[in-house]
């Protein structure tokens, strides 16, 4: 019923806010930057995180991690995932340097929803792991990863948690004369070379955004190893090329601002799985985003309003991905166009209560043609509405929500596969009512209680959320039926397929005090109907090879884990070295309740341990990464080898004139240890070892 309502009628309501939101002069816009802390501080806690936090409050029920500043910069990676690997919880389904999507307490692909500015990202990465991300991490400002079900405010396809990128192509602030940042990266294990551009100008009326961004890569070094009866020191076909840039501007009033942007993203990378194969991605997107608010202080009409703020944002993608042989000649084409709005109204308190209702739509049709064209070409409608309100006395905050969902499935069956074998059948339709309902709360045990502006004050703070969480099926999960190289099996899907539903239950407890900082989270998720991709125990004959058959089903499982970190200021040996201790721990299982076997491509125990010190405009890190033998595996699988790691990196801020800078310099993996992902699907682990030995530095300056 939604998507049919707001397939009508997105755009027009869309156009309709834009105007809106331009119908009121002004003279400055709100600081929104007042949830962004200063830089080099991204991984302590104490951030107000946007993402699944619309009420913008200091604490957050939900485990979050925030990346920003020099922290990311010394951070990021060539891809999104390799950027969080190693956050509390969070691996990557790695495929090789170019195809890695992050993993979020054991749960990947449609079970993590990816955003660009709070917005959807049209991709094709969760069909397949060869299929990579089309985000440049050299032009994210800021990242937030909510584990755990934040399903309530962006759809079942949440129920892992949500990785949000946030930029600005769409300015939301007031500038004063021409600023921008650059950045240039040289080295790595690929032997990168990398550079990015980012300028912005503008006046209190008018702000306006550039940027630019391109990456080369050599086939990825790693440690001497064997495969398939071969010994070689590099990943083959792992070699990739890669640009984008982005236009934005925004207008800016008293009471909230409304902006454009459009970016264009390109990525040629090889495949390893297919020595041959290379991919030809491009993406372009237009998107839109304002804000209005009423202005308690200069508006005499505010203190009646019963709206306090509305927000929105509305995009258009169009995705195309082509898979090229070796002789040039074009095997399989994937195509995805989508649109997609999002409107939020928080209201006015009303006593301790404060809350916002939204609404949401996502329209995208799906193609593939040729030869590995497991799926038939699709259209997904997706229409939601979901309402979170927050009540605040004293030392207890809890907050309650609720979001029903109305997806409908569209399958053109073999009426696109001229001349080809029929394999998908007539055109089918299928619907789906997902229904998610959150209970959230947080008391702080000891320390300030209520009133408290700071979102790290000092004291001992419990947290506890309880979701009910529905996944509609996708559509590759439906009508599946074909050989998936990626995965090396023939995949068919189930049309039958009913939602997929869980109950999760996570604690935490954090500890905050003057000098350190301790959090520990667990979380129990029971799923009654988990869509797995199962063995059949049949080999199916094609194209004369054999191939094991394996089915979308849905089963009874359970994941369960738990995550701890922590910081401690250590007392200074030396004049003027500020030295901190940085330690991590965590873990997950998940099985086949009806089976007893364990879910596939599951990060094994985990644990490191960090020294960071810094004097004047000097830091340095010392880091050791350790994983666990991961030996709880499925019966078509294998163990994965546990592995010690040890970085280094050494960073200097700098100012010249007007320009502020930081130079850093890392040495990654200084043993050369052999080492293999537990979270890789099992085709490419043996082919694709992680990095080896290798020195990566770059210079990033701000003016």
């Amino acid at each position: 019923m939604y998507s049919h309502i707001f397939s009508r009628r997105a755009l027009a309501l869309g156009a309709s806010l834009l105007c809106l939101s331009m119908s009121t002069w002004a003279q400055q816009q709100d600081a929104v930057a007042a949830s962004v802390s200063e830089p080099g501080q991204s991984e302590k806690l104490g951030k107000v995180v946007l993402t699944g936090n619309p009420l913008r409050s200091q604490e957050l029920a939900q485990p979050s991690n925030v990346l920003e500043g020099d922290a990311l910069i010394l951070r990021r990676g060539s891809t999104l995932g390799e950027t969080l690997e190693g956050l509390p919880g969070l691996s990557s389904s790695y495929f090789g340097p170019n195809s890695n999507r992050p993993t979020i307490r054991g749960l990947d692909g449609d079970r993590v929803r990816m955003l660009s500015n709070s917005g959807a990202s049209v991709d094709a990465s969760s069909l397949s792991f060869d299929h990579a991300v089309p985000l440049d991490p050299l032009v994210i400002d800021r990242i937030e990863v909510l584990r755990g079900a934040a399903a309530l405010l962006y759809g079942g396809n949440a129920i892992g948690g949500v990785v949000n990128t946030i930029d600005n192509r769409i300015p939301r602030q007031a500038q004063v004369g021409l600023s921008g940042a650059s950045e240039l990266r040289l080295g790595g294990a690929a032997a990168e070379r990398n550079g990015a551009i980012v300028l912005e100008g503008g006046d209190k009326r008018l702000v306006w955004h550039a940027d630019a961004s391109a990456r080369r890569a050599d086939d990825l070094r790693v440690p001497s190893f064997t495969a398939d009866g071969v010994t070689a020191q590099s990943v083959r076909n792992s070699a990739s090329d890669s640009h984008g840039g982005a236009l934005g501007a925004s207008l800016l009033f008293a009471n909230g601002y409304a902006g454009l942007s459009v970016d264009d993203s390109r990525n040629n990378y090889g495949v390893t799985v297919e020595p041959d194969v290379t991919v030809q991605m491009q993406r372009q997107r237009l998107s839109a985003a304002g804000e209005w608010r009423v202005d308690a202080q200069g508006s005499p009409q505010a203190s009646g309003a019963l709206l306090q703020r509305l927000t929105w944002s509305m995009g258009s993608t169009r995705y195309e991905h082509r898979e090229v042989e070796g002789t040039g000649a074009v095997g399989t084409v994937f195509k995805s166009t989508g649109k997609d709005l999002r409107i939020e109204l928080a209201h006015a308190p009303l006593g301790s209560l404060q809350g916002v209702v939204g609404l949401q739509w996502e329209d995208s049709d799906f193609s593939a043609l040729g030869a590995e064209a497991l799926v038939p070409s699709t259209s997904t409608r997706n229409g939601a509405v979901f309402v979170l309100e927050q009540f605040s006395s004293g030392p207890l905050a809890l907050s309650a929500g609720a979001r029903l969902e109305s997806v409908r499935v569209d399958s053109r069956g073999d009426e696109a596969s001229t001349g080809e074998e029929a394999r998908f059948g007539a055109a089918t339709r299928h619907s789906f009512s997902p229904h998610s309902l959150s209970l959230g709360g947080s008391y702080k045990l000891l320390g300030e209680a209520g009133g408290s502006k700071s979102a790290t004050s000092k004291g001992l703070n419990l947290t506890a959320n309880l979701n009910s969480t529905e996944r509609a099926p996708m559509f590759y999960e439906l009508h599946a039926n074909g050989v998936h190289v990626a995965s090396g099996a023939f995949e068919r899907g189930d049309a039958h397929l009913r939602t997929e539903s869980a109950l999760g239950l996570d604690l935490g407890l954090v500890w905050q005090g003057s000098q350190q900082m301790l959090r520990l989270n667990v979380f129990r998720t029971k799923f009654s109907r988990y869509i797995a991709l199962d063995a059949t125990g049949v080999q199916i004959e094609t194209d004369g090879q054999s191939l094991p058959e394996y089915a979308f089903k849905s089963v009874p499982a359970l994941m369960q884990g738990f995550e701890l970190e922590g910081r401690f200021d250590l007392p200074e040996l030396l004049a003027g070295v500020q030295l901190s201790l940085t330690a991590q721990l965590d873990g997950v299982r998940g099985e086949n309740r009806e089976t007893g076997e364990a879910l596939p491509r599951l990060a094994p125990l985990r644990a490191s341990l960090g020294l960071d010190a810094q004097q004047g405009l000097w830091s340095g890190r010392f880091e050791l990464r350790m994983a666990a033998r991961q030996d709880r595996v499925p019966a078509l699988d294998s163990p994965t080898a546990g592995y010690g790691l040890v970085k280094l990196s050494l960073a200097r801020q700098f100012r010249l004139a007007d320009v502020d800078g930081l130079w850093y310099l890392k040495l990654d993996n200084l043993g050369n240890k052999l080492a293999y992902s537990a979270s890789s699907v099992a085709t490419i682990r043996d082919l694709s070892p992680l990095p080896g030995r290798s020195v990566h530095t770059g210079v990033q300056v701000r003016f």
